[in-house]
């Protein structure tokens, strides 16, 4: 966060500094870090205007230019392209013909099985695609590693701050870009809003196959969480029956699923983005 601060991005929310002038207090076995309250509604509850697509766009493009120091690079982790989502989801195959442990899990085994095809296509063009990118070797950036709607804190006079820097990583633009217009939570799927987004982010190449890659991983990674959570876990409480309509939603109507296969699809004729 220092390093954002320093570098004058102001779509940010800097910590508070201790009396010694420090972001961070050690106390015994804990880091305290504390950040000023910001009174506002994230983008899953409030569209963005077109003047904060416009500030989101360049405040990542700030980001994604930042010169990262050689002893933070070392800290930050950086893009593997792992299979081990993938694998977790391929662990869930035999559970889907398992006995459900509640009535959500009943109905998610279900839904589950009537979309074995498109997952098991998300999944192996997910691991194609991982393949494709290790032999490419695209220039790394850092990167906020998820930047949807829920991250992004809309508060008064049209501004807007970029919250949740906790999992940073070094990987592709594209890591970041590919939630802009990713639809993730059935919301940011406009073509207006990508626009009014580049308009800030600058003129750029967007790679397709690195784009296909990261909204296709993005995917998985929910199945195997939302499956994990709902089918293995045998855990009760309010939030099953959310996290049940989570993972129905990725497949509606302009979800993530039809946004990835489109993207897929356009990598396949070649059609790259240019911005």
């Amino acid at each position: 966060m220092e390093l954002l601060h320093k570098a004058g991005i102001q779509q940010i929310i800097p910590p508070i500094q201790t009396i010694h002038g420090r972001p961070t207090q050690r106390i015994e076995d804990f880091t305290l870090i504390v950040y000023p309250f910001v009174e506002g509604q994230n983008g899953f509850h409030c569209n963005l205007t077109d003047s904060q697509w416009f500030k989101l766009g360049k405040a990542m493009k700030q980001v994604h230019e930042i010169d990262v120091p050689l002893a933070i690079r070392n800290q930050v982790r950086r893009e593997e392209y792992s299979p081990k989502w993938r694998e977790a989801v391929q662990s869930l195959y035999p559970h889907i013909q398992a006995e459900p442990v509640d009535e959500v899990a009943s109905k998610l085994l279900k839904f589950m099985k009537g979309k074995i095809s498109a997952i098991q296509r998300i999944v192996e063009r997910s691991e194609g695609l991982a393949q494709k990118l290790r032999d490419l070797s695209p220039k790394f950036v850092l990167c906020h590693s998820d930047i949807h709607a829920g991250n992004v804190l809309l508060a008064g006079d049209d501004r807007i701050y970029i919250v949740d820097w906790d999992d940073p990583i070094m990987a592709p633009k594209e890591r970041d870009l590919m939630f802009i217009g990713g639809g993730i939570g059935n919301v940011w799927n406009r073509p207006h809003e990508e626009t009014l987004f580049f308009k800030g982010y600058g003129k750029t190449e967007v790679n397709a196959t690195i784009l296909a890659y990261y909204r296709h991983e993005r995917i998985v990674e929910d199945i195997a969480i939302y499956g994990r959570e709902l089918l293995l876990q045998n855990t009760q409480g309010k939030d099953r029956p959310v996290m049940y309509k989570q993972f129905v939603d990725m497949f509606a109507s302009r979800g993530v699923v039809d946004i990835a296969f489109e993207t897929d699809e356009n990598y396949c004729r070649g059609r790259g983005q240019s911005f």
